[in-house]
């Protein structure tokens, strides 16, 4: 070793020694991440900050997974199997009232869907034209499906009389909607119109009731956290979140970029597809009025105590909802970082 490299060497020592290495020789905190569904145009929302290395230039190793469903996502939380997801906040209601006693419910800290995506949905032929028409029909949906679950409070705020519930996978929704075997559906409607059309629907033929809309003012996905990693290391999820914030306003500004994340991850998407579905979610649920009333990324605090009180009564929940215990605001990002949404 010749002299110079000998004089790095000690200032090198040295400078571990009284505290003073460099950021970059710090380890970056490892966060398992699930979505609440597939590799479609809504993923952007974390694929894109992802594949720009916001997460990576916060010190955060994120991995990001595809998902199967909210309570899916929720329930891999709790097990510790993943730091941090996103997921329907009814369902992380839900499995906080049935499992009062579990030790690591996961909390949600930041709302993204302000409000539900959840509709029903079917064809003009139907002669349905408004939710009372609903009485005495047969719907179509997956048990899990957030509108399915929530339908007795779309039923209550509408006057619906009984209907005839048929359960089926998710892939077979839309299609037996087309063949007539029901007479309309639930779902997230920038997942269900689209596939209607993919299964030749004509956008005009097909009847949206968005739950909003119609009375239901529920809030919809939020991104959820582990009680273990927001006491353990809370400043990793205030850096995710605000890692989050920055892409997510690329995201909305310019969608059709953003896919091109949800592509590298999912070669076989059609961009233009999800590009289209990602800038319906923007519109009907992330960039929505009353997201730009409350601020991306908060609550109002009497929505939320209402939507606790309608979710332990339509869920029939073994204990009551309690809104502070599954929401935080202690570590969302400063104003002017939420400051993401189009006027």
């Amino acid at each position: 070793m010749n002299k110079r490299q000998l004089l790095q060497s000690f200032l090198a020592a040295s400078a571990i020694s009284f505290g003073l290495a460099p950021a970059f020789a710090q380890s970056p905190t490892p966060i398992k991440f699930q979505l609440d569904w597939r590799f479609e145009g809504p993923a952007a929302l974390f694929l894109h900050p992802a594949a720009k290395g916001y997460f990576k230039a916060a010190g955060l190793d994120v991995t990001i997974d595809a998902g199967n469903g909210s309570g899916g996502t929720v329930t891999r939380v709790a097990s510790g199997a993943y730091d941090m997801g996103f997921a329907d906040l009814a369902a992380l209601m839900e499995f906080h009232a049935n499992n009062p006693d579990s030790p690591n419910k996961p909390v949600a800290v930041m709302m993204v869907y302000n409000n539900t995506p959840a509709s029903v949905m079917t064809l003009k032929k139907s002669g349905i034209t408004k939710p009372s028409d609903l009485t005495g029909k047969k719907l179509g949906a997956p048990v899990f499906d957030a509108g399915r679950r929530a339908f007795p409070i779309f039923a209550k705020a509408n006057n619906i009389g009984t209907v005839n519930w048929t359960a089926m996978d998710p892939t077979l929704r839309e299609t037996m909607l087309m063949r007539g075997d029901i007479d309309a559906i639930t779902g997230f409607t920038f997942t269900s119109l689209l596939n209607l059309e993919a299964r030749g629907a004509k956008t005009a033929d097909v009847v949206i009731l968005p739950y909003p809309d119609y009375g239901v003012k529920l809030y919809g996905n939020v991104i959820i956290a582990s009680p273990k990693l927001i006491k353990e290391n809370p400043a990793a999820v205030k850096k995710f979140l605000s890692a989050f914030a920055k892409g997510a306003k690329e995201v909305i500004a310019n969608p059709a970029v953003a896919i091109e994340s949800v592509k590298a991850r999912d070669g076989i998407i059609d961009s233009k597809l999800e590009t289209r579905r990602l800038q319906l979610a923007i519109d009907t649920v992330i960039n929505s009025a009353d997201a730009r009333a409350e601020g991306f990324g908060a609550v109002n605090a009497g929505r939320m105590s209402l939507m606790a009180s309608q979710v332990s009564d339509a869920f029939n929940t073994k204990t009551r909802v309690s809104p502070d215990a599954v929401w935080t605001a202690a570590l969302l990002p400063p104003a002017a970082e939420l400051n993401i949404l189009k006027k």
